[in-house]
């Protein structure tokens, strides 16, 4: 019986995975490296064939169940991407989450560490040594490092989404869409509110997540509201008293005069322009983002730029002389050309529009807003994350509900690689600048071609509106584009659908930044226009 004991113990003693004393050089430096790998792939099975048996049983344990986890979230992530987004994105969730992530980043490292005690790097070679060392910090960077950090970003997250989006219930999509309202607002130190300059209703369709955006430029006047709207009493005929009524104004009147038609709303000058793109378009609006242009340049920076192939020069607009409508000569410009514009010429590449119309304008922030979205990859979120919610959370309102983000994510994640179909309620969609379509737009043919662009018929051809007014009643006076020389036949049209004329022979020279300065210092707006006007050609880089 003795006999048999000692001849077991010793059999035992010669095992050189959990006694590497008998063992050769080169078998223990082997050991060290497979108990290193075990830790890695299957954390606790180091310990089972080489340390302490009960802890490994119970990290194996916590490996497997782990392991379901991610494999039940893979699967809801194909049959169910949506609720899976939610549940992440639920508050309490995702806090369990941070704090499981936490915990299994702490046990990882203690494995590890746990793992090089069972190594004894003492009977490792001298030169064997400081590369296990090595093997070590870096696989516990690589596993704790990555965990912990996934819970860092699960916590900027949380921040995030509990400061952009509401508590409201859920939108249920209308005619099987979801239609948001996009507007870009500028409150600076030189204006009295805040005044949407960007309006662009963003209508997705709810099962192929399709967009289509309807830009409605700054100065468009006479917009509609639903008979359920409480600004159809106080506008019935629409929001009409003339220049002072441009739809952009409609923000601030309503927050200073109107606030009480809203009861409840945390932003009544929102809901307001919700109500008049609802009337205008024929669609109904249900929820509002509005990004603070102020801060567009921080999301932008956080985002590493915006890459836009631009099809013209782009002024950046100096300040307005006193006393006058005219700005000083542009304190620079963008060229044109495929480039990564940083925040604050993107800023100013969506918001210029010295020289040329408002309609150029918008087809630069149509596309800015699409090239945007082209660039919110995977890669750009893991290594911005922090940086571009930081700054979405500062520059970002919304009353989209928190409960149904996992929806919108999921939509977006669907549109992010279809084209962005794109219509201007004004030129060149509806008629030309020289129809003053924008002071009298005619409701019934947009809402009949709004609806055949839903549907992707073939939009029949704009009709001019009634009774146009002369050309410098289409806008405010600061709205005015100035006049270019008159056309010559053959000349053709521009993005905005004005006619537009050669440049005469002797400006037929390479344009360059001294030369648009040049004629900017002499007030030569004509040819600056001609020559900007295809500035509002532009697409994501």
């Amino acid at each position: 019986m003795n006999e048999q004991r000692s001849e077991s113990t010793g059999s035992s003693y010669t095992d050189p995975v959990r006694y590497p004393q008998a063992a050769s050089p080169g078998v223990r430096t082997k050991r060290a490296f497979v108990l290193l790998l075990l830790t890695l792939v299957l954390p606790g099975s180091a310990q089972v064939v080489a340390g302490d048996r009960r802890m490994g049983r119970r990290a194996l344990k916590v490996t497997f169940t782990v392991w379901a986890a991610a494999i039940a979230a893979l699967i809801l992530a194909v049959t169910n991407r949506a609720l899976l987004i939610n549940f992440l994105t639920n508050g309490w969730a995702s806090f369990g989450i941070m704090i499981v992530l936490a915990v299994l980043a702490v046990a990882w490292g203690l494995l590890f560490l746990n793992t090089l005690r069972i190594i004894r790097p003492p009977l490792l070679q001298n030169n064997v040594r400081p590369l296990v060392a090595g093997c070590l910090a870096l696989l516990m960077i690589g596993t704790s490092g990555s965990l912990a950090y996934a819970a860092y970003l699960l916590n900027v997250s949380r921040q995030t989404f509990g400061s952009i989006f509401s508590s409201g219930p859920s939108l249920d999509p209308v005619d099987g869409r979801y239609n948001f309202l996009l507007m870009g607002g500028d409150a600076g130190e030189d204006r009295t509110g805040l005044r949407p300059d960007s309006i662009s209703m963003i209508s997705v369709d709810a099962k192929t997540g399709k967009p289509v955006t309807f830009s409605i430029p700054r100065n468009f006047q006479n917009a509609q509201f639903p008979t359920d709207s409480p600004l159809y009493e106080v506008y019935p005929d629409g929001y009409n008293c003339g220049d002072e009524c441009i739809i952009n104004s409609l923000y601030q009147t309503v927050t200073e005069n109107y606030a009480d038609l809203y009861p409840g709303s945390a932003d009544p000058g929102a809901e307001a322009m919700m109500d008049a793109v609802s009337g205008t378009l024929g669609l109904e609006v249900q929820a509002y983002v509005i990004v603070d242009m102020g801060g567009f340049e921080q999301l932008v920076d956080a985002m590493g730029g915006v890459k836009i192939n631009s099809g013209g020069w782009v002024p950046i607009t100096a300040g307005e002389i006193p006393g006058t409508n005219r700005h000083y000569p542009p304190d620079g410009w963008i060229p044109p050309g495929t480039q990564t514009l940083d925040g604050y010429h993107a800023l100013w590449y969506a918001r210029s529009r010295e020289f040329v119309t408002d309609y150029h304008r918008i087809a630069r922030q149509q596309c800015v807003q699409q090239a945007m979205v082209a660039q919110m990859d995977p890669a750009t979120l893991l290594t911005r994350f922090q940086a571009i919610a930081t700054a979405g959370g500062e520059i970002v309102k919304t009353d989209l509900p928190q409960d149904q983000l996992g929806s919108f994510v999921d939509l977006a994640l669907k549109a992010k690689g279809q084209p962005m179909e794109r219509m201007t309620i004004g030129p060149p969609d509806f008629g030309t600048a020289a129809d003053n379509f924008v002071t009298y737009p005619d409701f019934n043919l947009i809402h009949a071609r709004v609806q055949d662009f839903l549907a992707g018929t073939e939009a029949a051809p704009a009709e001019p509106a009634p009774a146009p007014a002369p050309a410098e009643e289409a806008a405010p006076a600061e709205e005015a584009a100035p006049a270019a020389p008159a056309p010559e036949a053959g000349d053709g049209e521009a993005a905005d659908g004005t006619e537009i004329t050669e440049v005469p022979q002797e400006e037929e020279t390479e344009i360059t930044v001294e030369y648009l300065q040049y004629l900017a210092e002499i007030g030569d707006d004509a040819t600056l226009g001609s020559l900007l006007n295809n500035n509002g050609e532009c697409s994501a880089g």
